[in-house]
C-alpha cells in the first residue's frame, strides 16, 4: 500500500542527500571523539587489568566496541531530539491551519516557528526546509514526509506521514487530523520523559558502579602496594584479569541495557 509513498523523480534527489547534511550521520567531530575516548578506554583497561600497556593491541577489540555502541547511542539520542522537535514543528503547523493557512502553507509558516525554538541548524529546521523544497517543486508533501521519516528512522514519523496519506486520498479533515496526530506523539513524547526522569537515579547508579571497581584498584593499590602483585606479570595473573575484564565488559552491557527503555 505504502509503495506509492517511495520517492521518485526529483524527490530521490532529496533522499540521497548526505546524511551529515541533515544531521543523522556521525559527524567528523565525533568519530574523533569516540576513537579518542575508545583509546583512554584501552590505555585504562591495560593498566588496570595488566599493568603493561603490551596489552593495547590485544584490547582493540574494545575499542571497536566501545565506538559501535557509542554510535548507536547517538543515532537513538539524535532520534530523541527529532521525536520531540517533530513534535513542536507539528503543533505548528496545526496552529496554522486553524489560523486558516492551507495545509501547505501550514508547513511553510511554521518553518518560522522552529527557527525561532531551535535555529536554523537544527535537524528539524534542515528536514523542514527540505519539505519547502519539494513543495515549490510540486512535490507530494505526504512523499517528503515518508522521505523525513525514512532518514530519521522515527517510527513516529513515518506512521503521521501514512495517516496523513490516508486523509489526504480520503478528504478527510486535515485541521482535525493532524491535530490529533499531533497530540499522540506529544503524549509518547511526555511518556518517555517521565520514563527518563524516574530511571534517571538508575542511571547514575550505573554510572558508579562502572568506575567502582576501578576505585577499589586504585584504594588498594595505593594503599597496600605489592598486593595485587599476584595478578600481573605470570600466566596465571593475566588469566583472571582477562576472566575478571570479560565479566566486568559483561556487567556494564547488561546494565546498559537494563535502563535503555523506549516507548
Amino acid at each position: 500500500m505504502w509503495a506509492s509513498l517511495k520517492p521518485r523523480g526529483l524527490h530521490c534527489s532529496l533522499q540521497k542527500r548526505k546524511w551529515k547534511d541533515a544531521g543523522w550521520g556521525i559527524t567528523r567531530k565525533e568519530k574523533i571523539k569516540c576513537i579518542l575516548e575508545g583509546t583512554a578506554i584501552m590505555v585504562l583497561f591495560s593498566w588496570f587489568f595488566y599493568h603493561s600497556f603490551l596489552a593495547l593491541p590485544f584490547l582493540l577489540p574494545v575499542n571497536l566496541l566501545y565506538q559501535k555502541e557509542k554510535r548507536k547511542f547517538l543515532r537513538k539520542k539524535r532520534k530523541k531530539e527529532t521525536a520531540v522537535q517533530f513534535k513542536d514543528a507539528i503543533m505548528a503547523v496545526s496552529v496554522s491551519q486553524k489560523a486558516g493557512y492551507s495545509v501547505e502553507n501550514a508547513f511553510k509558516q511554521s518553518y518560522s516557528d522552529m527557527v525561532l525554538l531551535y535555529g536554523k541548524e537544527s535537524i528539524i529546521c534542515k528536514e523542514w526546509q527540505a519539505i519547502i523544497s519539494g513543495l515549490k517543486n510540486n512535490v507530494p508533501i505526504e512523499k517528503l514526509l515518508y522521505d523525513f521519516g525514512k532518514r530519521s528512522g522515527a517510527e513516529d514519523i513515518i506512521e503521521f506521514a501514512q495517516i496523513f496519506s490516508i486523509a489526504k486520498r480520503s478528504g478527510g479533515n486535515m485541521t482535525e487530523i493532524i491535530e490529533r496526530s499531533a497530540s499522540i506523539v506529544e503524549e509518547k513524547v511526555e511518556t518517555e520523559k517521565e520514563i527518563q526522569v524516574v530511571i534517571s537515579a538508575r542511571r547514575m547508579e550505573q554510572k558508579i558502579m562502572n568506575i567502582v571497581p576501578f576505585g577499589i584498584l586504585l584504594y588498594v593499590g595505593t594503599t597496600s602496594k605489592g598486593f595485587f602483585d599476584v595478578l600481573y606479570k605470570n600466566a596465571a595473573g593475566v588469566t583472571v584479569m582477562t576472566v575478571c575484564l570479560i565479566v566486568y565488559l559483561g556487567a556494564v552491557y547488561l546494565s546498559n541495557r537494563i535502563v535503555d527503555i523506549e516507548v
